[in-house]
């Protein structure tokens, strides 16, 4: 996955940028007759700024003296499998701890150790929350962590402003 973000700020040890967020709902065909059409027009773009650790996010064995001034353009790069993991951790292992404890408590049920439905129910909320619990452990991990950094892919330079350009001729 890349973006584009401008660097709005340097530090001696980190760098920050602002990138605008975008909705897909607003190049659509169906865009003037769709709910979500609707409200992507109603809602103005906002902007995300973030930080990125300096050294870690320009360190790369290509290139590794790259300048970055204030202003420029940078292309971000986040690995989609990293993403898709993420996400995967954390909507489905709320729902999968949820479906498994309410599984649990309907067997206790059919087998008469529960006397009522309302007894299960508290089952499949804990395993909700234990599910929720799990993917969070695994997100703050350092290693997700670190895999989840978007790097800097490349850097854009600035452009010419044309009222900065002079047309004087030499004499």
């Amino acid at each position: 996955m890349e973006e584009l973000a401008e660097v709005i700020a340097i530090d001696a040890t980190q760098i920050t940028l602002v990138s605008q967020v975008k909705s897909s709902c607003s190049s659509c065909s169906q865009v003037d007759t769709c709910g979500s059409g609707q409200v992507a027009k109603a809602i103005p773009h906002k902007k995300l700024t973030f930080t990125l650790p300096f050294p870690q996010s320009l360190a790369n064995d290509i290139n590794p003296n790259i300048d970055v001034y204030v202003g420029d353009c940078v292309i971000l790069s986040l690995p989609e499998g990293n993403v898709l993991q993420s996400a995967w951790q954390v909507y489905l292992l709320p729902i999968i701890g949820l479906f498994s404890f309410s599984a649990l408590g309907q067997l206790l049920l059919n087998q008469k150790l529960l006397t009522h439905e309302l007894q299960a129910l508290p089952l499949g909320i804990i395993g909700g929350y234990l599910g929720y619990r799990l993917a969070k452990y695994l997100q703050n991990q350092p290693s997700n962590i670190a895999n989840l950094q978007p790097k800097i892919l490349r850097i854009l330079n600035k452009p010419i402003e044309i009222g900065t350009v002079d047309n004087k001729k030499p004499d």
